[in-house]
């Protein structure tokens, strides 16, 4: 049985490169299959203590996997496909 994997989007509204970084996500999650959600840094306080210089950072099953840019074929790679 596969199990779902979960990636996470951490940033905050005005970024362009979340921006960018969401519609990466959003297309490689949909091809895939994988689940995914947004985090916003400015509403979180440990996240935003930990991420506000690396922001968009996107964790795979909840270890960080890449930050400002993202790179579809890698992220496809960490998600099996």
């Amino acid at each position: 049985m596969a199990v779902m994997r979960t990636v996470t989007l951490i940033g905050k509204p005005g970024c362009h490169l979340c921006d960018d970084a969401r519609a990466v996500v959003s297309e490689v999650c949909a091809q895939v299959g994988a689940r995914w959600e947004e985090k916003d840094i400015t509403q979180d306080e440990e996240l935003y203590r930990r991420y506000w210089e690396q922001i968009p950072v996107v964790l795979v099953d909840g270890a960080q996997h890449d930050f400002w840019r993202v790179d579809p074929q890698r992220l496809r790679a960490a998600l099996g496909a």
